[in-house]
């Protein structure tokens, strides 16, 4: 009897092992789809929830919630779930409210499975090579637009849009400079000199073709960051320094990185007039109005999903509020979690944004890079609703939870920082 129980366990773990990989291929497909698809990110996410489910460890997913980086996000999914109970918002605009939040609950489940294993390796991998297709996509694009098969987004975009486009190629660059760093220390300088050029080419097409104002200030930040985590105070002011002349250069080079920074007073003046409805007076004025919604609940908010809903009952009264002011999204992270759970659920976001940057403490390209991601979308969400967006939203949540679940593991190779080819 106890060889044949022996037998059967034994049986049962050869038939997890292949469905295990088979949800560890469908991750990395999934992160590869990421710069370029959200229908086949979502599709093929569900696959990988399909796959890993019926393998995880269910003991280890408690392990996992125990720790604030994992339980974190299910707690602000739970406050969105409760806060269904006082929202103001119909039916559909509840439902589309609370399927944002759903999202936060893969964290834990990729924090899982990429403790036990996975091939980090591949996931950023697979991550930057589809960037590199899509880098050099866009600067053919831009000289070529008629080889497209549809009608860009705007010149040198071919998907998405240019906000999507230069969040991923900052990110790349930003490991591309901790890889060529590496290289460097290893004296192996041509693979460090033409890693630093493949960062600065992703910086080049964002200076000239996916020209974000966010994007700049996400820049300024990171090479802080980056100074900040791999050199000496010389050394960290030395890359400042460096990072200041390329900003002097891509402004004195790019007239439409100017004109994009310049005119954001002229936008202001313009909407304030009532002369035009510019991007720049919109978000002033949802981040007047949010503040003004907040004060009016500020404990837990209108309830889930509430964000349209409040914003149409000012615009009865308030003639600044009409037409594409009405909004869902008030073009700041904070904000937006606010207005619907209050200064709680804005509380509960911060919370998990510090427990993943600590979950990142350290060093090795794993703790590098992954605080890279959270910085990378807190700084964002000054200016975007990120985590609700479909591709900066899954990117932080594939980057916290593969690169976290890394940290959790103690890979040799990616806490030290060394190739991790050998993981």
């Amino acid at each position: 009897m106890g060889e044949m129980m022996q037998t059967a366990m034994i049986g049962r773990s050869l038939d997890r092992i292949p469905l295990a990989r088979i949800a560890q291929g469908l991750a990395i497909a999934a992160v590869v789809s990421l710069p370029w698809s959200t229908s086949l990110t979502a599709i093929l996410t569900v696959l990988w929830l399909l796959a890993l489910i019926p393998v995880l460890d269910f003991a280890s997913v408690r392990q996992i919630l125990a720790t604030p980086a994992g339980a974190l996000p299910v707690a602000l999914w739970a406050f969105a779930l409760i806060g269904v109970l006082w929202s103001i918002a119909p039916p559909g605009e509840l439902f589309g409210g609370f399927q944002a939040y759903a999202r936060f609950l893969v964290i834990p489940l990729l924090l899982t499975q990429f403790r036990k294993s996975g091939r980090v390796d591949w996931v950023l991998g697979g991550f930057l090579i589809s960037c590199i297709v899509l880098l050099i996509a866009s600067f053919v694009l831009k000289a070529w637009p008629w080889l497209w098969w549809r009608t860009l987004p705007a010149p040198g975009i071919p998907v998405k849009d240019y906000v999507v486009q230069s969040g991923e190629f900052l990110l790349c660059a930003f490991g591309l400079a901790h890889w060529a760093i590496d290289a460097w220390g290893q004296n192996r300088r041509g693979r460090a000199l033409a890693l630093a050029a493949l960062a600065l080419a992703f910086l080049v097409n964002i200076i000239f073709i996916a020209t974000s104002r966010a994007a700049f200030v996400v820049f300024v930040v990171m090479v802080g960051l980056l100074a900040f985590q791999r050199f000496s105070r010389k050394g960290a002011l030395a890359v400042m320094v460096a990072g200041a002349v390329l900003a002097g250069v891509a402004w004195v080079s790019s007239p439409r990185l100017r004109e994009r920074v310049m005119e954001v007073s002229q936008d202001v003046e313009l909407y304030e007039n009532g002369s035009a409805a510019t991007s720049s007076g919109y978000r002033l004025n949802w981040w007047k109005h949010s503040l003004g919604f907040i004060a009016s609940a500020p404990l837990i908010g209108h309830g889930t999903g509430s964000t349209r809903a409040v914003f149409r009952q000012a615009a009865v009264t308030d003639p600044s509020l009409q037409g594409d002011a009405i909004t869902d999204n008030p073009h700041n992270q904070t904000l937006s979690i606010a207005i619907q759970l209050g200064l709680l659920g804005a509380g509960v976001l911060w919370a998990m944004w510090i427990a993943h940057l600590l979950l990142f403490r350290g060093e090795g390209l794993a703790a590098w890079i992954g605080a890279g991601v959270v910085v990378e979308n807190v700084v964002a969400s000054l200016f975007n609703s990120q985590l609700f967006y479909f591709s900066p939203g899954w990117i932080y949540i594939f980057g916290v939870g593969v690169l976290g679940g890394v940290m959790l593991r103690g890979a040799p190779g990616w806490r030290r920082g060394a190739n991790a080819a050998n993981e």
